[in-house]
């Protein structure tokens, strides 16, 4: 599709990868695309799971680039933000499983694109993770400090944030800033286990659908009073006991065999 964000897609998985080395720092340009490969994937129905990923093995992401920051007058910076923030929602907002493979140092906006997923697997190594915005005299300003309290509690999000803290993905691991560090012997491997991680959500296997529902349910579920939330999660459950997959799930436990899943 584009040259900065680089779409495909692989059994059931589509792989958004955001490519400008050496950072892969996003630009206007850069969410541009990154924004039509979401609704790409969110449209084709073979697609039940989708990958973020960045190029190289160094960098997931850098965050904004910071040369176009400092030029760019008030009102452009103000619309950019605008933008990141509609583009990163989008992957809530997604009834798709959305993984973040940090396959580097994921720093500033970069952390806050992962943070928008759903789940985040850190390869394992040197690599640094945090909201180092502070530094450059301005917070994080992509959902870093409403995501972050949410992830971790206020407290510890606040402290994280003032201090500009980066640590490795072993400590944000611990934090619950990462669920999963995979050892690899390199990026080739990280990638394979992760692709078979997000394959194992898909057709025929999983059920895709159940699981873009419980993500949606916790992602907008959170958001409201736990009436509301219980009434979002019934009308979801009604719209999965309509679909083939939730008959296919039954129809498999009463005649003890393996369910076939369609992601219908």
């Amino acid at each position: 599709m584009g040259t900065l964000v680089n779409y495909m897609t692989e059994k059931g998985v589509a792989v958004l990868t955001l490519n400008d080395p050496p950072v892969n720092a996003y630009s206007y340009e850069m969410l541009k695309e990154l924004d039509a490969a979401i609704l790409e994937a969110r449209f084709d129905n073979d697609v039940h799971v989708l990958v973020v990923t960045g190029h190289g093995d160094k960098f997931f992401c850098a965050g904004a680039n910071i040369n176009m920051l400092r030029e760019a007058d008030q009102t452009f910076k103000y619309y950019f933000c605008l933008h990141a923030n509609e583009t990163i929602t989008r992957l809530e907002h997604t009834p798709k499983l959305c993984i973040a493979a940090l396959n580097g140092h994921t720093v500033g906006g970069g952390l806050e694109i992962a943070l928008a997923c759903d789940l985040r697997i850190a390869r394992a190594g040197d690599f640094q993770v945090g909201l180092p915005e502070i530094a450059l005299g301005v917070l994080p300003g992509t959902g870093g400090t409403q995501r972050l309290g949410r992830l971790v509690g206020k407290s510890r999000a606040i402290e994280m944030m003032v201090e500009g803290a980066k640590m490795n993905v072993a400590r944000a691991a611990e934090l619950g800033l990462v669920n999963k560090v995979w050892e690899s012997a390199n990026l080739d491997e990280f990638r394979a286990k992760v692709m078979d991680y997000a394959r194992g959500f898909c057709p025929p296997n999983g059920a895709a659908m159940a699981a873009g529902r419980i993500k949606r349910a916790v992602q907008s579920g959170m958001e409201m009073g736990l009436e509301q939330g219980l009434a979002f999660e019934r009308e979801l459950q009604a719209e999965l006991f309509a679909s083939s997959d939730a008959k296919e799930g039954l129809a498999a436990y009463g005649a003890k065999r393996k369910p076939v899943f369609r992601g219908r």
